[in-house]
């Protein structure tokens, strides 16, 4: 007997195939595809999904999802738009392995206006114990990457300096044993202290371990390099070419203040492909990008940790310092808007921009800034203005890609990709713009980067593959989040199976906590 019987489905299986209807049984979370339509065979449960679409399930391959999924398991805004594996521990920033619980802890508190914080008292010595938490105690699968941050705070420390040779070799170790307990690559975070103190030569004699041990490099490249257009993505093309790592860059688009057109960005990583570097990217369908808002602030305030920070943003000298190097990460502070306050007195401010909190406060916007992140412990996130969404669906589109949706978890008005990512994907750039087809863009979100992982048992409906499903309505599909409302869910997911266990039956969540904490087998 069948524990799960889907009946009349369009199946679109995630290898870029056509589509073609048939029945799918699911016994001991694996796949069984019924072609025969055989009325006799029995289930527990039955769907039938007439006029519906089954996919494998979605794969999210840059998830800002490392702690807060684990106070909020049920992970409504992701596993709502069919996502049923995240890619975790991106921008060079990670939770484990720490070698004191001090250091994580300051670490969750410097990130904390990307990745939240935890409302738990953790402490993930190895990677294994940072992956346990996940099994069976989440809605969706993760799937980790080691973040340099980690490696540099575990060996080197917090500071801006160059590592010794003992250093790297102590975090070649770190990284290596990481791999062995599950994690399936190296990132970096290359704007965000302390990994992006890291120098290339570094980051490569890293991606060299990380290659042994048949991992990837999945980078947020150093934006601020050189032209600040194309040689930060030359710089994660040497680190691949001198390391033999597959590279993955992420969030790639051309930023609306770009030097440059898009043309030169994807010709870049195409000549990088034809010389024989596996280079993958991905991107959002958002203009809207969103994190940290420490990160407004220069390297040497985050030069030995979040003490040195907090002195410095309390220090008035140093304010004016500050007031004559920072700049808006945006075309003027009325674009950079707040999110995530935990002081009541500060909720007033969720979704306003810089520049009218300092106006009703009487201030500079660099006092504004460094008051709320002393009173927030440093937890403020902002969204802002990102990609030409003229050019994003040049990026979409093309072959290399995949999705990440970089959505942050946190505050009232996140960017409205952490709601409708996926469904934008399918109901804009398929049904509606027809910018490529239903099979080649499912392919994008699941066999694509199953395969870029190494991921051998996902990502595609195949006879005993696991039991990762999504089945949606092609006419109603719709992400409904925007920017001034963006916390709504998406429309016109019906089922989402995870490792065999329907989590959202007819488009409600079930309450179901069912996923893994996938490992690499290399």
């Amino acid at each position: 007997m069948l524990d799960l019987l889907i009946k009349n489905a369009e199946i679109v299986d995630g290898s870029g195939n056509p589509s073609y209807k048939s029945n799918v049984g699911i016994i001991n979370n694996e796949i069984k595809i019924l072609r025969n339509h055989d009325s006799s065979i029995q289930a527990k449960k039955t769907i039938d999904a007439s006029g519906l679409t089954l996919t494998p399930g979605f794969i999210d391959f840059h998830a800002h999802t490392g702690l807060r999924i684990l106070d909020e398991p049920l992970h409504e805004p992701k596993i709502t738009q069919g996502i049923t594996t995240e890619l975790i521990g991106v921008d060079g920033n990670s939770y484990a392995p720490f070698k004191t619980k001090k250091d994580l802890n300051e670490f969750i508190e410097l990130n904390s206006g990307l990745d939240g914080t935890i409302d738990q008292d953790v402490f993930w010595p190895s990677v294994e114990s940072y992956l346990e938490a996940f099994h069976k105690k989440t809605a969706v699968n993760i799937a980790y990457l080691v973040g340099n941050s980690v490696l540099r705070i575990n060996t080197v420390g917090w500071e801006n300096k160059k590592a010794t040779t003992d250093d790297i070799n102590n975090m070649k170790s770190i990284l290596r044993e990481s791999m062995e307990e599950g994690a399936f690559g190296l990132s970096t975070g290359l704007e965000y202290p302390p990994g992006n103190f890291a120098d290339t030569s570094e980051l490569i004699e890293l991606s060299k371990e990380a290659h042994k041990n048949g991992g990837i490099y999945h980078t947020h490249v150093r934006y601020e390099l050189g032209d600040k257009f194309l040689d930060p993505f030359k710089e994660a093309i040497e680190i691949g070419e001198k390391s033999d790592i597959p590279v993955h860059i992420t969030h790639l688009y051309q930023s609306s203040y770009s030097k440059g057109g898009a043309g030169k960005i994807l010709d870049l990583v195409e000549k990088s492909r034809e010389s024989g570097l596996d280079i993958t990217f991905d991107s959002y369908p958002y203009i809207y990008g969103s994190t940290r808002l420490i990160i407004m602030l220069p390297d040497w305030t985050k030069d030995g940790g979040t003490n040195v920070l907090k002195s410095i943003l309390k220090s008035e000298e140093m304010r004016k310092k500050l007031k004559e190097e920072v700049a808006p990460r945006a075309l003027s502070w009325e674009q950079v808007w707040l999110t995530y306050f935990k002081l009541a007195k500060n909720h007033r401010y969720e979704g306003l921009s810089v520049g009218e909190i300092s106006r009703s406060r009487n201030q500079h916007p660099i006092d504004t800034i460094c008051d709320i992140l002393l009173e927030e412990d440093l937890q403020t996130c902002y969204v802002a203005l990102g990609a030409n969404g003229n050019t994003i669906p040049k990026f979409i589109n093309h072959p290399l890609s995949m999705v990440g949706s970089d959505a942050v978890l946190l505050g009232d008005f996140p960017s409205p990709r952490t709601y409708g990512c996926f469904p934008t994907i399918i109901s804009e750039y398929v049904r509606e713009e027809k910018y490529m087809s239903l099979e080649y863009a499912i392919r994008k979100i699941t066999s694509f980067p199953a395969q870029k992982l190494g991921i051998r048992d996902r990502g595609l409906i195949k006879e005993n593959f696991k039991a990762d499903i999504t089945i949606f309505d092609l006419n109603k599909i719709k992400s409904k989040a925007t920017k001034d409302n963006p916390k709504v869910f998406a429309e016109g997911i019906e089922y989402v199976i995870v490792n065999g266990e329907i989590i959202i039956n007819k488009g409600k969540h079930t309450k179901i906590l069912n996923g893994n904490a996938l490992k690499s087998d290399y």
